[in-house]
């Protein structure tokens, strides 16, 4: 895994094979990004990660020039694996917090320009996140809440999704604040 673009680009994450979270591919990170690039000036946007995993997704926006990234992971091995690259890499935009993701949602300490999430691919509440994070009031106005998830979940009924992208066997659902 490494980082794609920005001042942080091509530092390495090594990811033991035995690591609890699946990390989004380069390939998806790098196309998604591609997609977002024509929609935020990342200078200017404040970041959600939930569901970090490998804090991945935070490195990458926090070196694209994000000012705010706050992060969020429940495992106690992969909060530490995200401390010791927010430390090794110096990166002063991430505030990680280790906590529930859905209790993370419900006392909100703020609201986010772009909100992105990647929960387990097995985690029986997907299908609630976008609605959990747009009943909570988490997005800016014109803000995007963005979920990665499996090609078994199709969120084009809710009044708010924009569009769903498809790279390889990951698919990022789009909703609009």
């Amino acid at each position: 895994m490494r980082i794609i673009s920005g001042k942080y680009k091509g530092r390495h994450i090594p990811v033991q094979k035995n690591f609890p979270s699946r990390p989004t591919t380069d390939f998806a990170k790098e196309n998604l990004f591609n997609f977002l690039n024509n929609y935020f000036d990342f200078s200017e946007t404040s970041v959600l990660d939930l569901f970090a995993g490998t804090g991945s997704m935070s490195y990458e926006f926090a070196s694209r020039g994000c000012p705010v990234v706050d992060l969020v992971e429940n495992d106690s091995k992969s909060f530490s694996f995200i401390e010791k690259n927010i430390q090794k890499f110096n990166i002063s935009e991430i505030n990680p917090h280790m906590t529930d993701a859905f209790r993370f949602i419900r006392n909100a300490p703020g609201t986010w320009d772009l909100i992105f999430a990647d929960p387990p691919y097995r985690n029986e509440r997907i299908a609630a996140l976008p609605g959990l994070i747009l009943e909570h009031g988490l997005l800016k106005p014109r803000g995007w809440f963005i979920l990665e998830h499996s090609g078994k979940y199709n969120f084009s009924d809710n009044p708010r999704f924009r569009e769903k992208r498809v790279y390889g066997s990951v698919n990022f659902s789009v909703f609009a604040g």
